[in-house]
């Protein structure tokens, strides 16, 4: 299956469901190029991004569970190749 490149833009508003974020993200761990982190404390969220490489049902599946944790928010951009 053809490989996209994407990024995945995460908003953590709920601490509490870091820890499975952390676990789903790890799970797919061999896709991600890399993750930035952003702790905004006057806010009280995270924002995170997650560059990766994997096949379009990959992606989609990962971005996903994401949204469907409490207090999270997930998109993706795609590559246009």
């Amino acid at each position: 299956m053809e490989s996209r490149i994407a990024v995945i833009s995460i908003i953590v508003e709920n601490s509490d469901s870091v820890e499975c974020l952390n676990r789903i993200l790890h799970e797919y761990g061999i896709y991600i190029i890399g993750r930035m982190g952003i702790p905004y404390r006057q806010r009280g969220i995270s924002i995170i991004s997650v560059a990766i490489d994997a096949p379009l049902d990959i992606i989609n599946a990962l971005t996903g569970k994401i949204g469907r944790l409490a207090g999270v928010s997930a998109k993706t951009v795609y590559s246009k190749a």
